[in-house]
């Protein structure tokens, strides 16, 4: 097996940059209802361990729909049967699986690559294995860097390493990929660890997206599963036999669905999917990673549309996945200090597929538990995690790329402070990552001055260390977010105050203005625009219109250019019957905030309409609106078509209800 980094020229969108506001609010999570004879353990597990919000995260909106060829920079596996390819740069994604002998991608891998917003920051893309830890969605860390580098085992074998910290949950997520030599297997080992001295909640689902065509099944040793679909139920259900369809056959189902496969226990976990020629994806586990899964987009317009918006020119496509649980609903508690491992293993199922897509299920799945042997034993599996767990705690021998800084500073937090750590000799968080995020709190840290932090940070210790600095705008901002995101709300508010006050009160002096650098300025303005946006977020959930549009109104004063506080600033004032106000707002800031983009010529056309102006808003409409950040489940601009032109349909390009409605 070789391991090469490289360049790939993927046509693409650009990324743009983080979000400038700290993600506070509440996460956007279907209403979900459990009906039938589900296990007290999945309704045990969902109940347990949800996040209120992404809070340190920012969120990666700054993405457009424009696409041009861009290098990305990747690392190749490849022996005699397989070539996989990694992306670093965006989450380790495992984006190509190509089965040497036959030439045939075993992954999704479109020929473009286009962010749109379905992950639990905004920004995610179709294609390839996605590895998804934190909470319920698609991984905080799907389209950031991950640290990589190259393992030398004693036995003279090379191993992929990618890793990088958990900023949510505290924890180090670690992934070691390696061909074993003339197999047509890739392993992948998990590592899962938790340095805090109490529990956590845990998640974790490998995603692999699968080409789809008509001639496609997937197979899962399980007779039931729990399905569940966009309206938010949950029940068990013949995936076989679903209301007389046999959703094993991904074209075959009409709405968006999961089926989640109710293994037994002792079963051995695995799922695959067969072509026309009997080839596709087999995921095959150890059996700590219990979790199987089948999604389809379905065959309604909203779905089918989706699918074109995700994967422009590349196809359509199903998911298979692995999880820790037994569905995406729940958590799992990792002790205190402990660690959990697994294997998974990838390759192609190469089954019969006049047998794996026989009618009698039973048969199709004693092939299929047939197959998944010949590909990778039980016996051979267990084998590997062994050789896994020996090599896990060796260095990288050689780095090729590096992850976020977040990893250093908590290192950094931790040793200064006294709280227990990772051993870090497998997964090095180098200051050399350390960067412009992570410098005004390495700083903090060491006692020195707090200024020019763009980032934000959580936790008990950092709140002490910024509370016993001198209190500034900035500081005091600060201390508002970690109130805030902690549901705080009373000592958010005071901080927040506290900011504006001080902020004023600095302002006035002309002395010290004109003493002041213009960091110092540009930090004080970022404070305002801080405070007032958190105050604004108070006041709503409080039901104060007034005073949130008031806030809203003072933080885009302060930041003007701040696209985000537009986008939110109108669409509150919008959602409260203000249109005058949304539209004296879009007026005097959509230039400067260079936001002339699709989701505020929405805000814009909502607004027009709610003040009589139906004539200038059905315009708009007819010009075309595209939202590149628009939100799975968000159909407000299928719903803007009906108001204004009930007699005529949605446009195709509108479309993206998943609950059947047009």
């Amino acid at each position: 097996m070789t391991i090469t980094p490289g360049i790939r020229r993927i046509s693409m969108s650009e990324l743009g940059p983080e979000n400038p506001l700290p993600m506070i609010g509440p996460l956007l999570e279907s209403p979900y209802r459990i009906e039938g004879a589900i296990p007290p353990e999945i309704i045990d597990g969902a109940k347990y361990g949800a996040i209120p919000n992404l809070y340190p995260h920012r969120e990666q909106d700054g993405y457009s729909r424009e696409r041009s060829p861009r290098d990305v920079p990747t690392i190749v596996l490849e022996n005699r049967h397989l070539r996989a390819v990694f992306l670093p740069e965006l989450g380790g994604r495992l984006w190509e699986l190509v089965d040497l002998r036959t030439g045939k991608s075993l992954l999704h891998t479109p020929d473009t690559l286009q962010f749109a917003n379905l992950a639990l920051r905004n920004a995610w893309f179709a294609g390839g294995v996605e590895w998804n830890t934190t909470t319920r969605g698609h991984s905080p860390s799907t389209c950031s860097p991950v640290h990589a580098g190259i393992v030398e085992t004693p036995d003279g074998r090379e191993v992929l390493r990618m890793w990088e910290f958990d900023r949510v949950r505290g924890t180090v997520f670690q992934l070691d990929a390696w061909l074993p030599d003339d197999q047509p297997i890739l392993l992948v080992a998990a590592r899962l660890r938790n340095p805090a001295d109490v529990d956590v909640p845990v998640y974790w689902w490998a995603n692999a997206a699968v080409p789809q065509h008509p001639a496609n099944r997937v197979v899962a040793p399980a007779d039931t599963a729990f399905a569940s679909d966009e309206i938010g139920g949950i029940t068990r259900v013949f995936p076989t036999s679903d209301g007389g369809v046999d959703c094993t056959w991904p074209t075959q189902n009409r709405h968006a669905r999961d089926f989640f496969f109710d293994l037994a226990p002792g079963q051995r976990r695995w799922i695959l999917q067969s072509d026309v020629d009997g080839d596709g994806l087999a995921i095959v586990s150890t059996d700590r990673l219990r979790g199987r899964k089948l999604f389809i987009w379905g065959q309604e317009p909203g779905g089918r549309r989706w699918q074109r918006w995700l994967s422009p020119e590349g196809g359509e496509y199903s998911e298979i996945q692995a999880g820790l649980a037994q569905t995406q609903f729940e958590h799992l508690r990792l002790p205190a200090g402990a660690e959990w491992t697994w294997v998974e293993a990838y390759g192609n199922a190469a089954v019969d597929a006049a047998v794996a897509t026989s009618d009698d299920w039973d048969i199709a799945v004693s092939h299929g538990e047939e197959r998944v042997e010949l590909l990778i034993g039980a016996d051979a599996l267990e084998r590997a995690a062994q050789d896994a767990a020996s090599w896990q705690d060796l260095p990288p021998t050689t780095f090729l790329a590096d992850g976020t800084g977040w990893g250093a500073l908590e290192a950094a937090l931790r040793r200064d402070t006294g709280l227990p750590w990772i051993d870090e000799s497998g997964t090095p968080f180098r200051q050399e990552t350390l960067g412009a995020e992570q410098h005004p709190w390495i700083d903090l840290l060491a006692g020195g001055d707090f200024t020019g932090a763009t980032s934000f940070v959580s936790g008990d210790h950092w709140r002490a260390l910024l509370d016993a600095h001198r209190h500034t705008p900035e500081s005091l901002a600060h201390l508002g977010t970690i109130e805030h995101a902690a549901g705080d709300p009373h000592g958010a508010r005071g901080r927040y105050e506290a900011a504006i006050t001080a902020a004023d009160r600095g302002a006035e002096g002309s002395a010290e203005a004109e003493r002041a650098t213009r960091s110092s300025v540009e930090s004080h303005a970022d404070a305002l625009a801080i405070a007032h946006r958190g105050l604004a977020l108070l006041d709503r959930a409080d039901g104060s219109i007034d005073d949130t549009l008031h806030h809203y109104a003072a933080a885009c004063a302060a930041r003007p250019t701040w696209r985000s506080l537009l986008v939110e600033a109108a669409t509150a004032a919008v959602e409260s019957g203000r249109a005058d106000t949304a539209l004296s707002l879009i007026e005097r800031y959509r230039d400067s905030a260079n936001a002339t983009d699709g989701r505020v010529a929405l805000l814009l056309a909502r607004a027009l309409a709610d003040a009589g102006r139906g004539a200038e808003a059905i315009e708009r409409l007819r010009n075309g609106i595209e939202i590149a950040d628009l939100g799975e489940g968000d159909n407000a601009l299928a719903d803007l078509w009906r108001r204004l032109l009930p007699g005529e349909p949605v446009p195709a390009d509108a479309q993206f209800s998943m609950t059947g409605e047009q």
